[in-house]
């Protein structure tokens, strides 16, 4: 009889496939090399299958792949140094392909769809193999599973994490032969209960692939007709239309949101049995949900316009979209504007990017624009912007057209010139010589003569009391010729 395989069963979803991408990912405790990694997790990773895991990580030891999809042992049997193998929770119907792990000391199938019990022979040539976990599965409750895993596989010290006693081995070998003949058995009807379980998950699956195309194709005849119609209206009730069309798109959500609702309240509450078809079509419900609920925020979603900045005539506009306070103030001493911007302090500067121009400037935080005209034209290659240490404001510092002389309280005012006017100017500023005026009475250079004080000290002396020159007018005053006169 031909059963269908779990891979049709699959169709629609999307799997992750094992890369060296996905490898390296989950490499970073080995920086990311895989040649020489010992140990890999690549649990809950939705894995259907696995490949390239033996060629590119031969030195594994640990490997954790539980809570996947995959439905088969398969590509492990080259990582001989392999000593735990986690495969617990997955769609395995069939213990093989492990005779290569030499090293494989511990193997856990927990909670998998193992029914052929006879096929844990193929661990015999594990002969290291002391630790196996096979609790959760069908074959685990068959009549005589212990015995006839004790017995089969001698080499086990513990069994779904209970040890394996001495005598209890000896009891399992000498009842080995009908335990066999009746696990067979067991093994022989599960099979065939599976076979129709894969059959009836194979017809549903079939089902509802056809449910979900008449749906399609009923959807696409309302959208044409409801088109068609639109199309041909008067002009004077398309606007009428324009307006009640989001209204009925908005309710056709609302419906279609319970409808989902519904639906899923009841995929959830429908009983079914717990089999690899069953895991495959939980994961495709919640698939369907995710992206529906994907297009729904989608619809929901507007795109706002983007912020005029400025206007058609070519005008700058003032913005402040991040809502931020500011202030701007004019330095007439530096002769310059200064632009304080409140961003938030511990916002890292990789997300703010300033733009000044010679009107206006521009400042995008967060992907948000603050802009502001400028009182005077500034220089935007002589700008320059910082962040405050203490508030984390940003500063930018815009030096205006034109330079101040401080001394003379000279301005020069800035002059739109062309490029021929600026050739004249050029040419004149040549022909004539601009010289400075130097007032002679002031010495470019300090007089060396005169650093000395011109007031001359003269020794102290004890000087004798001034005489008393008698005056002509004195009547004891005699003129006496042979005295000489006084110089």
């Amino acid at each position: 009889m031909h059963l269908p395989s779990l891979d049709m069963c699959a169709d629609g979803l999307d799997f992750l496939d094992v890369t060296e991408d996905l490898i390296r990912r989950n490499a970073e405790h080995n920086d990311c090399i895989i040649f020489s990694l010992e140990e890999l997790s690549l649990h809950q990773q939705e894995i259907e299958r696995l490949e390239h895991i033996d060629k590119w990580c031969r030195d594994l030891k640990i490997l954790y792949l539980q809570n996947n999809l995959i439905g088969k042992i398969e590509n492990v049997s080259k990582l001989k140094k392999l000593e735990y193998l986690n495969l617990a929770l997955n769609n395995i119907e069939k213990i093989e392909n492990l005779e290569g792990c030499e090293g494989l000391t511990k193997l856990d199938l927990t909670v998998n769809f193992i029914g052929e019990l006879s096929s844990v022979k193929t661990l015999q040539h594990n002969i290291h193999l002391k630790e196996l976990f096979l609790m959760g599965n069908p074959c685990a409750d068959f009549d005589g599973y212990r015995q006839f895993m004790v017995a089969t596989l001698q080499q086990l010290k513990w069994l779904d994490g209970k040890e394996i006693e001495r005598s209890e081995r000896i009891q399992a070998l000498q009842d080995f032969p009908a335990v066999e003949q009746q696990i067979r058995e067991q093994e022989k009807a599960y099979c065939l209960k599976r076979a129709k379980d894969k059959e009836e998950a194979q017809r549903k699956l079939q089902e509802e692939e056809n449910e979900g195309e008449r749906e399609g194709r009923h959807t696409g005849f309302d959208g044409r007709w409801y088109t068609d119609i639109s199309a041909t209206l008067p002009s004077s009730e398309e606007s009428k239309d324009d307006v009640q069309a989001p209204e009925i798109q908005e309710g056709g959500c609302k419906k279609k949101k319970l409808d989902n609702g519904e639906d899923d309240l009841e995929f959830w509450n429908k009983p079914s049995l717990y089999t690899p078809e069953s895991r495959l079509e939980t994961l495709r419900h919640m698939e369907k949900q995710r992206k529906d609920q994907e297009k729904l925020s989608e619809k929901k979603k507007k795109v706002k316009p983007p912020r005029v900045l400025i206007s058609e005539n070519g005008r700058a506009l003032n913005v402040n979209e991040p809502k931020l306070d500011f202030s701007l103030r004019d330095d007439e001493k530096r002769n310059q504007i200064v632009l304080d911007l409140a961003v938030y302090r511990y916002m890292d500067t990789s997300l703010i990017d300033v733009d000044v121009q010679p009107t206006y400037v521009r400042v995008m935080v967060k992907g948000k624009p603050f802009q502001l005209v400028l009182p005077a034209e500034v220089k935007p290659d002589s700008s320059s912007a910082k962040r405050a240490q203490t508030t984390g404001h940003l500063v930018v510092y815009m030096p205006k057209v034109g330079e101040i002389i401080t001394g003379c309280q000279v301005t020069s005012k800035p002059v739109k010139s062309t490029p021929d006017s600026s050739r004249e100017q050029t040419n004149k500023r040549s022909q004539q010589m601009e010289r400075l005026e130097v007032d002679p009475s002031k010495h470019a250079f300090p007089d060396v003569a005169n650093i000395v004080q011109a007031k001359k000290h003269t020794p102290r002396r004890v000087q004798a009391e001034p005489k008393i020159i008698p005056s002509e007018e004195d009547p004891d005053f005699e003129d006496n010729p042979e005295v000489p006169p006084l110089i």
